[in-house]
C-alpha cells in the first residue's frame, strides 16, 4: 500500500522504534495472550504468513520485513497465505516443525484465530499478528475481550477511519453538495474487525461535520470487483442520487465503488472517492483525466512489516513483552501530493 523513499521510511521506522512501541499501544497494557516463547539467545528465525500477499501493500509489508530482517541478521521466510484461511494453520505447524523462533501473521480470516493460538501455544512459538487482529478464545475479536485479544502491529483504525471522514467533509464543501441530494457508501468486510474500526471512525468525523447525509453501508469481500458489483447494485437501487461519497476499508472498496459509479454513468463531478492506501488510487492520479477518486490516506506497508520483525526481535532477543498494539504513521495525499508523499504506482 504505502510505498517510501529510504530515507522517509528509515525516518518513520526509527521513530516507530523509537516511541512507537513504548506509547502507541491502544490500552497501554501489555497483551495478556503474549506467547510462552522462551528468551532466545542463538540463531533466530522468523516465518512472516500474510494474506494476500500479492497485494500491493502485502508486497510492500515483506519487503520492509526483509529489510529489517536483514539489518537484524534474522532468517525470514515470507508465506503468501492467499484467501485460504485452511493453509493458515497448516503453515503456522509447518513453521514450528521447520523451527522458526517466531511467527508474525496476517489471517485471511480471524475466525481461525483460536486454532492459530493454541497451535502456537503448544509449539512454543512466539505469536505476533499485522494489519489484522485475531482472538484466542473466539472467532470475532470484536467480541473479544482486551486480554485475549493476539498483540498486534499495524495502524489505528479509528484513527485512519476519521482522517477518511474529515477528508471527506472538505471534498463535500467544496463542491457545494446538499445533503439531500446526496449518499454516503460505506463499503467493507464486515466481519474484519479492523474494517469496522476505520468505518466508524470516517461515519464519526464526516457525521459530526455534516449532519443529515444518508448512509449505505454495503458489504463486500474487500476487492475491487467484489466491491464494484455490490455497489453497483446498490447504485441501481438509488438511482435518483444525484451525488455520492465513497469510502471503505481500503482502496480496494473505493476504487471499486469509483469504478461503479463511473460505469453507471455518474460524472467525477458527482463522486467524492477518498481511498485508504494509495496504492490503487495513485493510478487514477497519473494523468489529469478527472477521476472521482478525490484522495486517500497514505499507508505505508514497509513500516508495518520493518516494525513487526523489529517487535519480535525485542521479544526473542531481549525478552521484551509484546505491547497490545504499535501503530504506523499515515499521510493524507490527492493528485497534487501524491508522488512527494511517496507513493509509487506500479
Amino acid at each position: 500500500m504505502f510505498r517510501s523513499t529510504p530515507s522517509r521510511a528509515a525516518a518513520a521506522t526509527g521513530l516507530l522504534l523509537t516511541l512507537g512501541l513504548s506509547t502507541a499501544c491502544s490500552s497501554g497494557k501489555e497483551a495478556t495472550t503474549d506467547s510462552p516463547a522462551a528468551k532466545a539467545d542463538g540463531a533466530l528465525s522468523i516465518t512472516y504468513l500474510q494474506k494476500q500477499g500479492d497485494q500491493e501493500y502485502f508486497i510492500g509489508e515483506a519487503a520492509g520485513a526483509k529489510e529489517k530482517a536483514k539489518e537484524l541478521g534474522i532468517d525470514l521466510k515470507v508465506v503468501n497465505l492467499g484467501n485460504d484461511a485452511n493453509k493458515t494453520v497448516s503453515e503456522v505447524q509447518s513453521a514450528i516443525a521447520q523451527k522458526a523462533s517466531g511467527v508474525v501473521i496476517v489471517v485471511p480470516d480471524p475466525a481461525v484465530g483460536p486454532q492459530v493460538v493454541q497451535t502456537a501455544k503448544e509449539g512454543k512459538v512466539a505469536l505476533l499478528t499485522s494489519d489484522d487482529q485475531i482472538c484466542a478464545t473466539g472467532p470475532d475479536p470484536a467480541a473479544c475481550g482486551k486480554g485475549d485479544l493476539v498483540p498486534r502491529i499495524g495502524f489505528s483504525g479509528t484513527q485512519m477511519g476519521e482522517e477518511v471522514g474529515k477528508r471527506a467533509v472538505a471534498e463535500y464543501r467544496k463542491a457545494g453538495w446538499k445533503a439531500s441530494e446526496t449518499r454516503v457508501i460505506s463499503a467493507w468486510k464486515q466481519d474484519v474487525t479492523v474494517c469496522g474500526d476505520r468505518i466508524t471512525g470516517s461515519k464519526k468525523a464526516f457525521e459530526a461535520a455534516v449532519p443529515g447525509v444518508k448512509n449505505i453501508d454495503v458489504p463486500t469481500d474487500n476487492t475491487p470487483t467484489g466491491a464494484q458489483d455490490k455497489i453497483a447494485a446498490t447504485i441501481t437501487a438509488n438511482s435518483g442520487v444525484k451525488n455520492w461519497v465513497v469510502w471503505g476499508c481500503n482502496d480496494e472498496n473505493v476504487m471499486g465503488g469509483v469504478t461503479a459509479l463511473a460505469n453507471a454513468g455518474i460524472g467525477p463531478g458527482h463522486v467524492i472517492g477518498v481511498g485508504l492506501g494509495a496504492y490503487l488510487a495513485c493510478k487514477e492520479w497519473q494523468s489529469d483525466k478527472p477521476t472521482g477518486m478525490k484522495a486517500a490516506l497514505f499507508i505505508n506497508g514497509k513500516d508495518v512489516g520493518a516494525l513487526a520483525v523489529q517487535t519480535m526481535y525485542d521479544k526473542l532477543r531481549n525478552g521484551k513483552d509484546f505491547p497490545a498494539e504499535a501503530f504506523a504513521p499515515t499521510t493524507m495525499v490527492d493528485h497534487a501530493s501524491w508522488k512527494d508523499a511517496g507513493v509509487t504506482c506500479s
